[in-house]
């Protein structure tokens, strides 16, 4: 499957134990409704590899996509992993907290991953299981305003 628009292009590789999902562009509000299109009708299958090497934008809209997403594999039993991504996504992944929640494979561990065998549903990185809720937990913030503080 292969869905393209001026600013997205996502396309699919559906294998035995793996589905490669490759996307490419910007993920915002004008384009979600394709990102999310493209990773609902991936087919049940332990591993979601979602390649986000040439994503130059991930809108809150995608985060929630994502978040989605990996909600609903995981439902299945499957699980979805992050693939390389960019330096602008990967910082969008930290400040939301979806680091702690998802798989996220850099260059390297990819390398190594695709090198060892698929055995349940997890390519080359320890599953996490740290709850939403716990990742998602407010910091202790000051209530005094910076300029103020003395």
């Amino acid at each position: 499957m292969e869905d393209r628009s001026d600013r997205l292009d996502v396309q699919l590789n559906v294998g035995d134990r793996v589905v490669q999902v490759r996307v490419a562009g910007e993920v915002d509000i004008a384009t979600v409704a394709a990102f999310r299109s493209a990773l609902w009708s991936a087919p049940a299958r332990p591993v979601v590899q979602l390649e986000m090497s040439e994503l130059r934008l991930l809108s809150a809209a995608g985060v929630r996509t994502l978040l989605a997403a990996h909600l609903r594999i995981r439902a299945r039993g499957g699980e979805l992993v992050l693939v390389d991504p960019t330096p602008m996504v990967a910082r969008v992944l930290r400040a939301t907290g979806l680091h702690r929640v998802m798989t996220i494979l850099e260059p390297t561990r990819v390398v190594e991953a695709a090198r060892r065998p698929v055995s349940a549903g997890v390519v080359g990185a320890p599953r996490r299981s740290v709850p939403v809720a716990a990742a998602h937990r407010p910091q202790a913030v000051s209530a005094r305003c910076l300029p103020c503080a003395a």
